[in-house]
């Protein structure tokens, strides 16, 4: 249901609003559908699913639907739309055929030029908090799920560079994390007490801000949501099981925007922050 909902809120709703573009312009130009059919030599049915969304448009699409419009100027702005659409919704499966490096350093344009990270986390620890030992249990976990390329020890040496990268640029972190992350174990007792020393020394950290949100806190508004992580005011990422949705529209960057605002409302910080990553780390001596 996560994927089918963050497709349509993002990548289908950005293909959406190219289809109500071209009707406007359909309109705008005082013709019919049939009118627009027989100027472009398609079938109506291919004007109607163009219009509605159902299919997306080629170049050419675009192009014959601006001459039959004669508002040819506009075809390449909306040719730009149409592929950004396209582009929005990226399949894990695609990039992790090509290995899970290869996923990690896609990220690196966006983040080098980023001065303000917003990350909201229900699953696991953020990828730029995250020890290497961690970080290796997680993407081994990754590709034995998803199958591709078995390059799992230089993923992790990339996702420790772009953290690196991160630390050494002067960036913001401001981090909050559901108490689940801290109660769900990776790689075991040793590894995950390791992680959490390692978010109790990132606290101390001038650059990052950690929240946490009690398990069972009431929650005046939303609800515990996927991962997502704001860069600056210009994107979301959002992590799916079979997806990374890239969200750009200003729209809804701001109701990102206000998400994490209401999750960080919901977290606590500073000493009570310590003492449940204290009490998780207490925990893991009760493991089997």
């Amino acid at each position: 249901m996560a994927a089918t909902h963050h497709q349509s809120s993002a990548a289908l709703a950005a293909r959406q609003r190219l289809a109500d573009r071209l009707r406007e312009l359909r309109l705008d130009a005082g013709l019919s559908g049939r009118d627009m059919a027989a100027r472009t030599g398609w079938q109506p049915s291919k004007v109607s699913r163009l219009e509605t969304g159902k299919t997306p448009p080629a170049d050419s699409d675009i192009r014959a639907w601006c001459a039959a419009c004669e508002m040819d100027e506009l075809a390449p702005d909306l040719i730009a739309a149409s592929r950004a659409a396209a582009s929005m919704y990226m399949e894990w499966r695609r990039l992790q055929r090509a290995g899970l490096k290869n996923l990690q350093n896609s990220y690196v344009p966006a983040y080098a030029r980023t001065k303000e990270f917003r990350v909201y986390s229900s699953t696991v620890v953020p990828g730029m908090l995250q020890t290497p030992d961690y970080a290796l249990a997680m993407l081994r976990s990754v590709a034995a799920f998803h199958g591709g390329v078995d390059d799992v020890e230089a993923a992790v040496q990339a996702r420790m560079e772009r953290s690196e990268m991160v630390r050494n640029s002067g960036s913001r972190l401001v981090v909050v994390l559901e108490e689940s992350v801290l109660r769900h174990v990776l790689g075991g007792a040793e590894i995950m007490a390791a992680q959490l020393g390692a978010l109790l020394s990132a606290m101390s950290a001038p650059a990052v801000s950690l929240g946490i949100i009690p398990a069972g806190a009431l929650r005046q508004e939303l609800w515990t949501l996927e991962t997502f992580t704001l860069l600056d005011a210009e994107r979301v990422s959002v992590e799916l099981l079979t997806a990374a949705v890239t969200v750009t529209a200003p729209s809804e960057i701001a109701q990102y925007r206000r998400a994490f605002a209401v999750m960080a409302e919901h977290a606590v910080y500073g000493a009570p922050a310590r003492e449940l990553v204290a009490g998780a780390i207490q925990s893991l001596s009760q493991l089997p």
